[in-house]
């Protein structure tokens, strides 16, 4: 960021502070003080300087006077168009209230009286930076979106992220209810916020992302604000112990429901269940799976939950009937009978938790939806800040 700040005076004195000129003679006297040349008692200042080039569009404008007060401020574009901006109770200071857009030029003029009736002015022209690039954001949940209790707030950006920390610091978070939990980089395009246990129930979130004008290295700029507010539903958690052939669900903590289930086979670590925290990530009516390795494509499911990029999901597979609540013979799915399956989704948000054990492999860490895989240690220390 550049910072620049230069003390602009309406005018200048053109000698020593007393403009007393004395006269001596025969007689003695004292010619009178010229008014005309005294300068106004109030003094204005700008920031940014006159002629100032490359000024961070985030950065307010303000117009500040000295032993006076305000009368009179504007700042425009260069169309002609005014930025909005407010005074303080004192009227001492006008700070502009709105961001500045990237690669325009600006212009302030303002007013001020002192205690002496003189009115100061000044006026001063500025260039604010032009970015290489303006990097959008993406937040996730959206706008008014009921979640289960293990969802994770992400940032996602279209560009690799040089300095992190600087968009960290432009991220909040508040909830309704006192929550721990901590931001951490996935990867460079991506920061994601968990509690360091599931959301407590019922729980109003709001995010801020003030990236606008935020500057990512490189020359990358934040191209705009991001916001969202969002409400974590009820306390859903589905577990699957692999050996038991069985998926439960549990609210707030009691069985509500114990499916007989077909998953992952137990003999190819390849095609397990895999161990791990995962979450609802989307809930599908009908899928297509295709897996030519496996000698299937094109093979139509309903009621599908995926919980992974890995390619887990919870489905209705009718097809596996005589297996199900039996043995695990499913390529790494959670196999249902059709009316479970059903039920299932019906009850289900994204981003509810599904804890799986038993298996003989763990998730792996690849995917963009990772959150729970981590420990609460590892996952705070992948914070920029």
């Amino acid at each position: 960021m550049i910072e620049r700040r230069t003390v602009f005076r309406a005018a200048m004195a053109a000698g020593s502070a007393g403009l007393l000129a004395a006269c001596s003679g025969q007689t003695g006297g004292t010619a009178e003080v010229d008014q005309a040349n005294v300068p106004p008692q109030a003094q204005l200042s700008a920031e940014p300087a006159a002629d100032a080039k490359d000024v961070p569009v985030a950065q307010p404008v303000t117009v500040t006077v000295k032993d006076g007060t305000l009368t009179e401020v504007t700042l425009t574009n260069a169309e002609g168009g005014e930025v909005k901006g407010e005074l303080n109770p004192e009227k001492t200071t006008w700070t502009s209230s709105e961001p500045l857009g990237f690669g325009r030029t600006y212009t302030y003029a303002a007013k001020a009286t002192g205690g002496d009736d003189k009115t100061a002015e000044l006026t001063g022209t500025f260039a604010t930076l032009t970015p290489a690039s303006e990097v959008r954001a993406t937040l996730n949940p959206v706008d008014h979106a009921e979640v289960g209790v293990a969802m994770p707030i992400s940032v996602k950006f279209a560009e690799a992220i040089t300095d992190r920390a600087a968009a960290e610091r432009a991220l909040k978070v508040e909830t309704s209810t006192e929550v721990e939990g901590a931001w951490a980089w996935l990867s460079d395009r991506q920061v994601d916020w968990r509690p360091k246990e599931y959301w407590p129930a019922n729980t109003e979130v709001n995010v801020v992302a003030k990236l606008y004008g935020v500057h990512y290295g490189n020359g990358a700029y934040g191209r705009a604000d991001v916001t969202t507010t969002f409400t974590v539903g009820r306390n859903q958690v589905v577990k699957v112990h692999t050996p038991e052939h069985r998926m439960r669900v549990f609210r707030d903590g009691k069985e509500t429901a114990n499916y007989p289930c077909s998953n992952g086979r137990d003999n190819d670590p390849e095609l397990n269940t895999p161990n791990g925290t995962v979450i609802v990530m989307t809930r599908e009516p009908t899928s297509i799976f295709d897996n030519e390795r496996y000698g299937y494509t094109d093979l139509e499911k309903k009621w599908c939950c995926r919980i992974s990029n890995h390619g887990e999901y919870i489905h209705e597979n009718e097809e596996n009937r005589s297996n199900i609540g039996k043995a695990n013979t499913s390529h790494g799915c959670v196999n249902l009978l059709e009316a479970d399956a059903k039920a299932y989704f019906d009850s289900a948000l994204i981003g509810d938790p599904v804890e799986v054990t038993g298996s003989k492999a763990d998730f792996p860490t690849s995917s963009d939806v990772m959150d729970w895989l981590l420990d609460w240690d590892t996952w705070k220390s992948m914070s920029a800040l």
